[in-house]
């Protein structure tokens, strides 16, 4: 069963985007917060990529960045199950059949595999925040929570 587990981990890890999508012009960028890595990221991104639409979703968005052009604030989520739900409700609000996904390394799957299932039909590209600058403890540390989050998760239990 440890074996299992510990091989599990492996894949989990190993499947892992390393690299951002490509950003194509029309795309809309969804930033998960939770880590203070998350929005300067998605920043960059948006002043590489000028005409994209940046949304901030979940909690702690309101206080963390100032409003500015092509920038919305969804400040009502609070688990990734919530911005999953905020994440279809925007997208299928404004007709889109593509979003990127900008959220921890760590964080991916289990944001992927929630918002792949609100959104079945939607072209989802991830572009992950490095873990850099964080001792190996504290990575691992990370790495192992999300993955039992996402074993929880994939047994239906969505707020974890």
């Amino acid at each position: 069963m440890l074996a299992c587990f510990l091989l599990g981990g492996l894949v989990f890890k190993s499947t892992t985007p390393r690299e951002c999508a490509t950003i194509l012009p029309n795309d809309s960028i969804f930033v998960l917060t939770g880590d203070a890595r998350r929005i300067p990221f998605a920043m960059r991104i948006l002043r590489e990529h000028p005409q994209t639409n940046l949304y901030i979703i979940g909690a702690g968005a309101p206080g963390a960045i100032k409003t500015a052009h092509h920038v919305t604030i969804e400040s009502d989520s609070k688990s990734t199950y919530q911005n999953a739900l905020a994440i279809r409700n925007i997208a299928l609000q404004s007709g889109l059949d593509r979003v990127v996904i900008v959220t921890t390394e760590d964080h991916m799957n289990r944001a992927r595999y929630l918002i792949t299932r609100e959104l079945p039909h939607t072209d989802i590209a991830m572009c992950p925040v490095r873990l850099i600058g964080m001792p190996p403890a504290k990575r691992l540390e990370r790495w192992a929570t999300e993955y039992i989050k996402y074993i929880v998760t994939l047994f239906g239990i969505n707020e974890s």
